[in-house]
């Protein structure tokens, strides 16, 4: 059974989880919206994340977009010239800069 799929180039070491958690309790992204998004992507967090959390979104070719450290339990990423339509994947990472979560996200524009 798969469960998931990631992949890695030797140009690109980003990790993609298309559909896998990482994380062995409950959702750490408790919502984000709206999906698809236009001109911003609002994130909302369980409060179990602090302030060591990042939020990394790269476009689906791997290239970094936004790289946040998370502060509050929502926050909002404008989508600027730079997000194009299509495909983007959002990944929380913890201190130690593992995975513990990651989805996906379209841009239509």
């Amino acid at each position: 059974m798969i469960l998931g799929s990631s992949f890695a180039t030797e140009n690109n070491p980003l990790a993609i989880n298309t559909g896998f958690k990482f994380a062995e309790s409950a959702a750490k992204v408790t919502r984000f919206y709206p999906n698809p998004a236009t001109t911003v992507i609002n994130f909302e967090f369980d409060k179990t994340v602090d302030k060591s959390y990042t939020l990394l979104i790269c476009n689906f070719l791997g290239k970094r977009m936004t790289e946040t450290r998370i502060t509050e339990s929502k926050i909002t990423v404008s989508l600027d010239d730079q997000y194009f339509r299509g495909l983007y994947i959002y990944q929380l990472r913890d201190q130690s800069n593992r995975i513990v979560e990651s989805g996906r996200f379209q841009v239509v524009k």
